[in-house]
Parts: C-alpha cells; sequence; structure tokens
C-alpha cells in the first residue's frame, strides 16, 4: 500500500465501484490527498478497462493496458470480485459497511443493483456516507457526449458558418462531477463528524451541466432575448479574443477581457492612434469590453498585420514584455516535448503493469509548494489478498477458497 505519510486526507478509507470518468475522478482526487480509496472491480475488468487510448495504439493485444483506465485510477488499490455470486456480493458490502470512524465511505455510479441499494447498506451501517453518480436524477443513463448536446453546447461550437453541431471533445462535465463528488464526500464527513449522521448523496451529471450553463448566465441570456447565441468561431464572446497567424505559420490566442489588457495590447503592437480614431469614428469607447466585443472584426483585422510581420518567438518576446493575456496554439505533442524537457511539474511519468510508459498527473494543489506525487499505476485485482485480509480479516486459508470458487481474482501480471 502507498506511503500516505502526511496527506491532508491520510487515514480515510473509501470503497469505489464506478467506471469511466466521473466517479473514477472523484476517488482519484481523494487518493491523491492521502485516502486509502479500494477500487471494486468486476473479474476481468469492467466495461472501461481497456477504454482507448490503450498502449500500441490499440494495435497490440486485445488485453493490453489502456491508459485511460491507469491513469484516471492510479493511487487507488483494486480487488476483483464476482459481482454476479451472492458469495462475492456479501464481500463488497462487509467491505463497505466496515466498522471505524475513517471507513463507511462509498462512491459509486451502480444503477439497479437492489443488494448496492442506499436502503440496504444503510441498514448495516447508519452513519454511511454514500455518494452515487447518476446520468439523469430519475436514474435513467447519460453520458457527458449526450447531457452536452442536450444544454445547447454543440449549437454555439465551431466555425460562424455551417449549421451542423460542433461536438466538444473534452469530457468537461464528466471532470467537473467527479470534483463535485470528492466535494460531497468531504462535506458529507463534515457532517458526520458533527452530528454522527450518514448521508445518501445523489450527482446527475445532466444536473452538473445544467448548473454549469445556468451558472454561467447563458440561459438568461437566451431566456431574455428570445434566440439562441449565435456562433462566433475563436472569437470570446462579449470581450476581444481571438487567434492570429505569425509569419512562421503558428498561431497565438490573444485575449483583452480588462482595460488593462487592452491597453498593453494597442501599446505593444503601436495600434493606439488607428483605435483612438476608430473610437471616434463609430462612437465607441474600446476601453470597454463590450464595444471591444462589437467591433471585434475590425479590431482583429487592424491587429493581424503585427502579428503576420513577426515569427513566433518574436511574438512570444514582445507580448510577454508588454504583458499581454496570450497564449501559443500547440499540439499535445507539444506539451508531451515540454514534459520531457522538464516543464509542467504536474505531470508525471508512469509506468504501467505491462511495462509500458505513460504520462499521467500529480495533483494540481501544491501543498506547501508541492504537488505531491501521482500515484502508483493500478492493476486489476493486485491487493485482492490484501484487503480481504485487512479489511475483513480473513486468513490464508478463507482467501485461498474464495480464489478456488472463482468469487475474487488476482492481478494478470
Amino acid at each position: 500500500m502507498a506511503d500516505r505519510t502526511g496527506k491532508p486526507l491520510a487515514g480515510l478509507q473509501i470503497v469505489e465501484c464506478a467506471s469511466f470518468v466521473a466517479g473514477p475522478t472523484g476517488g482519484m482526487t481523494l487518493a491523491q490527498l492521502g485516502a486509502d480509496v479500494i477500487r471494486v472491480d468486476p473479474v476481468g475488468g469492467g466495461s472501461d478497462h481497456h477504454r482507448w487510448p490503450v498502449a500500441g495504439g490499440g494495435a497490440g493485444p486485445a488485453d493490453a493496458d489502456s491508459y485511460y483506465w491507469a491513469s484516471l485510477n492510479k493511487g487507488k488499490r483494486s480487488i476483483a470480485v464476482d459481482l454476479r455470486s451472492d458469495e462475492g456480493r456479501e464481500l463488497v458490502a462487509a467491505l463497505i459497511a466496515a466498522p471505524g470512524d475513517d471507513r463507511g465511505v462509498l462512491v459509486d455510479n451502480v444503477v439497479g443493483r437492489r443488494w448496492m441499494a442506499n436502503e440496504a447498506l444503510a441498514a448495516r451501517r447508519p452513519d454511511l456516507v454514500h455518494v452515487r453518480v447518476q446520468g439523469y436524477p430519475d436514474g435513467r443513463p447519460a453520458v457527458d457526449y449526450t447531457v452536452n448536446a442536450e444544454v445547447g453546447i454543440p449549437g454555439i461550437t465551431g466555425p460562424e458558418t455551417g449549421g451542423a453541431p460542433v461536438n466538444h471533445v473534452l469530457p468537461a462535465w464528466d471532470l467537473v462531477t467527479g470534483l463535485t463528488v470528492s466535494t460531497a464526500v468531504l462535506a458529507a464527513l463534515h457532517d458526520r463528524a458533527r452530528t454522527g449522521r450518514g448521508a445518501y448523496v445523489q450527482l446527475a451529471l445532466a444536473d452538473v451541466a445544467l448548473a454549469g450553463v445556468a451558472n454561467l448566465g447563458w440561459l438568461s441570456e437566451v431566456a431574455e432575448r428570445g434566440r439562441e447565441r449565435p456562433r462566433h468561431g475563436n472569437h470570446v464572446y462579449g470581450s476581444f479574443g481571438v487567434d492570429f497567424e505569425c509569419s512562421d505559420g503558428h498561431r497565438v490566442m490573444v485575449v483583452a477581457l480588462t482595460e488593462g489588457q487592452w491597453a498593453a495590447l494597442c501599446k505593444v503592437t503601436g495600434t493606439g492612434e488607428v483605435f483612438a480614431a476608430l473610437e471616434k469614428a463609430m462612437g465607441a469607447d474600446l476601453a470597454d469590453e463590450a464595444d471591444r466585443y462589437r467591433l471585434r472584426e475590425t479590431i482583429a483585422a487592424i491587429l493581424r498585420p503585427w502579428f503576420a510581420a513577426r515569427d513566433l518567438a518574436q511574438v512570444h518576446r514582445e507580448l510577454d514584455a508588454a504583458r499581454v493575456l496570450w497564449g501559443r496554439y500547440q499540439g499535445m505533442g507539444d506539451v508531451v516535448a515540454a514534459h520531457r524537457a522538464g516543464a509542467h511539474a504536474v505531470l508525471a511519468d508512469l509506468e504501467l503493469p505491462g511495462g509500458e510508459a505513460a504520462i499521467t498527473a500529480r495533483s494540481p494543489l501544491r501543498w506547501n509548494g508541492a504537488h505531491g506525487e501521482a500515484g502508483e499505476a493500478p492493476e486489476l485485482g493486485r491487493e485482492t489478498d490484501e484487503i480481504l485480509a485487512e479489511r475483513l480479516g480473513f486468513a490464508a486459508a478463507e482467501i485461498g477458497g474464495l480464489h478456488d470458487r472463482g468469487v475474487v481474482a488476482g492481478p494478470r501480471h
């Protein structure tokens, strides 16, 4: 078991019965803060165990290690159990309801298993903290890509021309849901420490997406105006920000949200007099971001020659010196190269059980200036025997019998 000495959640023990992104992200977040997170995996692995991207690019064996699964579940311990057998289900229920002040915490996304219903588990441990991830509040399934479509994001994403929706490739609602899972666990534990009460917290992915767009004011805008927001390509909505091409073909994203950022951009590009004339001609005040947004195309046209006359290195030097808000467009290969050159302290190398090299991440939280360790790569069933002995007090002969009957399984490597 990994050393969690000095971590803020050291001693906390959590059982996770979840797959794909949201639930495992919550468990990973807690594990990187020091919690002992036990993954309950079905024998042979769940439906996400070999999800792409996988080692070998999918051209290797069918059981190739998944970079996706390994990274989302790093730092956890895995017990592989036959969840279809009564004996296996009893083992899992016993793990969830195990006595102890720092135990009795479950994160799951299980649907339709009566033996894992909150009422059944809380009957065994009344102070159980149970956080359940759902698709919709009524229990129907959903994934990030379906709820994102339903809240209207693809309709305002992509180029200004063209009618087809543009899906966002990042499962942002899954990631936000995972972080909300960790928040729910910690809030429920705080309440249990004060009151002795358990909690059953249900968190629907669809609700997370709806809350996100509502809290940004986007639904209020549509309700007031009676129409959908149009697409704006790479322009920042409501302010000034867009991409520019440098003389060597590299592209940069430049943003001026504040009056100071706008002034810095005008100064470094030497366009202050031109924009003063534009303000006079158009009756605008470009210190106001609403006017910068209204005149975004004209502003971009005026600025474009400055970028086209300079290569990326020169743009980099001059924008940084002027304290302009900007970023370079680059591929993930560039991020990998920077990591290998020693940049990005949050990234870490990870060796998968099959020996493949992977790149993963430490916690983005820096405690006293340090990210901490990323966590060891998981392996299906690697800690099965250890968990049964430590948590449930099983003797070696009892554990051997469970293996013989196919109730549990160990690692394949």
